[in-house]
Order: C-alpha cells, then sequence, then structure tokens
C-alpha cells in the first residue's frame, strides 16, 4: 500500500501515541483522587435504596437523606464510643501481657525458646522441634540486621503516614458520598440526557437495575458483616477467648471482603487463640469448629436470603471478578469487582442476547 502523505501520516500517528501515553500518565497521577470517587460513589450506590425506601413512605427526599444520614453517623458514633474504648483497653492487656513476657524472659523465669518448643510439641507430637529451631537460628544468623533495622524503620514511618492519608482520606470519601447520595436523581438524568431520546426510556430503567443492584449488594455485605462480627463477640466471649472485642472486630471488616474474607478472618482469630499464655488449643478448637459451621450456615442460608434482591452472579465469575478487581484495586477492586460483574451481566441478558435474537 503506497502511502500519499507519510509524514503527515507519521505526524498523526506519533501525536496518538502522545496522547495515549498522556491519558495513562494523567490516570496514575489522579489514581487515588479516582480511588475515593470511586469509594464515594460505591457508598453512594448502597445508601441509595435506604433513601428510595424512605421516600416511598412519603417522605421528602431531602428529609429521607436526612434521616439516613442521622442514622448512618450515629452508627458509626455508637460503634466508636462503644468498641474504641474495649478494644483501647484490650490492646493495652495486650501490651501488658507482652510486657510481661519480655520482664520475665530478662529475668530468666521464662525461657521462650523452650516454652515455644514444648507447645509446638504438644501441637504436633511426630514434629522435630530441634531441627525447626535449628532452621530457624540458621536463617537468623543469616539476616543483615542493620538493613532490617533500616527497614523497620522506613516501615514505622510509612505507617505513621498512612494512618494520617488513610484518615484524611477517610474524611474527603465521607464529604463525597453525602454528596453523591444527595444528587443521585440529577447525576442519573445528566448522564440520561447524553442518551438518544428513542432509547433513554430503555437506558433510565437499565440504570435503575444497575444502581439498585450495587445498592442491595452494597447493604446486603454490610449485614453479613455486621452478623459476623455481633456472633464472633458473643461466641468468643462465652469460650473466654483472649481480646474477644478486637476479633470481633476482626471478624466484620474481613467480612465484607468476599470470597475469602470470612475464612481469612477466622483463621486469623483462630491463630490469635493459639497464642501461649492467652489463649490454649481447646479454646482454638471451639473456634475453629464454630467458625467452620458458621461459614456454610453463611453461605447456604444467611447469604442467600440477605441477597435475594441482588442479581444473582455464577460462582466462576464470582471468583474470576474478585481477582480481576483485587489485582487492579487492591482491596476496593475486590469488593466492586461482583456488582459490577453483575452490571455486566444485566447488560447482556437485557440488551445483548435480546438484540441478537432479533438478527
Amino acid at each position: 500500500m503506497k502511502l500519499q502523505h507519510p509524514f503527515r501520516t507519521a505526524l498523526i500517528a506519533t501525536l496518538g501515541v502522545g496522547v495515549g501515553i498522556l491519558i495513562i500518565s494523567s490516570v496514575q497521577s489522579l489514581s487515588t483522587i479516582l480511588l475515593y470517587v470511586g469509594t464515594a460513589l460505591f457508598l453512594a450506590l448502597g445508601l441509595d435504596p435506604a433513601v428510595s425506601w424512605l421516600e416511598r413512605r412519603g417522605l421528602p427526599r431531602w428529609a429521607a437523606l436526612l434521616i439516613t444520614f442521622a442514622v448512618v453517623l450515629a452508627v458509626f458514633a455508637a460503634i466508636i464510643l462503644i468498641v474504641i474504648p474495649v478494644l483501647v483497653q484490650q490492646i493495652a492487656q495486650l501490651v501488658t501481657e507482652i510486657q510481661k513476657l519480655v520482664q520475665s524472659a530478662v529475668a530468666g523465669d521464662w525461657n521462650p525458646v523452650q516454652a515455644a518448643g514444648d507447645w509446638l510439641h504438644g501441637l504436633f507430637p511426630a514434629l522435630d522441634v530441634d531441627a525447626v529451631f535449628t532452621y530457624i537460628e540458621n536463617w537468623y544468623k543469616s539476616l543483615d540486621l542493620g538493613e532490617i533495622g533500616g527497614a523497620a524503620t522506613a516501615a514505622i514511618i510509612n505507617l505513621g503516614a498512612g494512618i494520617v492519608a488513610g484518615f484524611t482520606g477517610a474524611i474527603i470519601v465521607l464529604i463525597l458520598t453525602i454528596y453523591f447520595t444527595a444528587s443521585t436523581p440529577n447525576l442519573k438524568l445528566a448522564v440520561a440526557q447524553l442518551v438518544p431520546a428513542s432509547k433513554r426510556a430503555r437506558f433510565v430503567d437499565l440504570a435503575d437495575q444497575i444502581t439498585a443492584s450495587v445498592g442491595y449488594y452494597v447493604m446486603g455485605q454490610v449485614t453479613l458483616g455486621v452478623i459476623n462480627g455481633v456472633l464472633s463477640a458473643i461466641f468468643l466471649t462465652i469460650i473466654k477467648a483472649p481480646f474477644p472485642a478486637v476479633l470481633a472486630v476482626i471478624a466484620f471488616f474481613f467480612s465484607l471482603i468476599p470470597l475469602v474474607g470470612t475464612l481469612t478472618g477466622s483463621t486469623i482469630i483462630v491463630l490469635v487463640c493459639l497464642i501461649p499464655g492467652l489463649g490454649s488449643s481447646a479454646t482454638a478448637l471451639a473456634a475453629l469448629i464454630y467458625y467452620a459451621i458458621y461459614m456454610q450456615v453463611e453461605a447456604y442460608i444467611v447469604s442467600p436470603r440477605i441477597m435475594n434482591r441482588a442479581v444473582s452472579v455464577p460462582g466462576a465469575v464470582v471468583v474470576i471478578a474478585a481477582l480481576a478487581g483485587g489485582s487492579l484495586l487492591g482491596l476496593l477492586g475486590a469488593l466492586v469487582a461482583i456488582p459490577v460483574a453483575a452490571s455486566i451481566l444485566i447488560i447482556y441478558r437485557q440488551v445483548i442476547v435480546p438484540r441478537q435474537n432479533e438478527r
């Protein structure tokens, strides 16, 4: 093929590549802001069903918004006022226990190596404990402690900066969530104006289905987290597990993660119950049995009843969506991936398939 204007074609191609690189670099630079916006929009869609429910009861939208935000803020304030003092107390107890162990080790009253060896031998009688400790000792000697100390200092500084950034981001997300929830109808109307008038009604119907599906998913996931957190607090208190309030909060937050959240949180709780001096093998075994039963009840009874109003997504699609979302955007990506997959399924079932059947 002969090019009539090779210089102009090359110039246009170069400019196109440059614009593409500029767009990609701009998205990377704005990734934090886009993450805030995406999180706020996700939470706003989760609150929209509650606002719509109040509107159907005859309340004006401003009153429904005011009541919804008041309830949400009251719940978070109650959690902070009730849970945080307990968390602080139990974390202080944990630090005290660690200090006691360190003081006992310094005074020679307690040998941590011997205690860990006895504990491992009690759990795994066939394990060669001496060989395990020899391997750990050799690995420890091979470490560059100076480099590790510098890395630990940098990690502590980064942790402090991350906490400050997280607190600032939480405030920004809260403000954006309030704005998006209040202006959801206007946002839908503005987007609908971009669609031709002949297809606008169909577009609005699909948009309502998608936003409702995402909203019910968010509310359902939070409800599952609350159920797991409350039941964990009750059960862990009954079996006298160490720091039940802290472990219940862990159960709540991990339950928000789809697929592997409950399993991961349960594993952490069982391992904490195995810490020598704080828990016991019997406590850990009781927690293991409880969470094994709870995960089955949640998967086959609780979750289907709570998520019945959200769009059902096949299991294989759930796994693929969660893995892809987690790889792209981390935890938020894993949370958003499933409702996004549900939205794509709505478009596939109600737009693409009927259009193909008409041909």
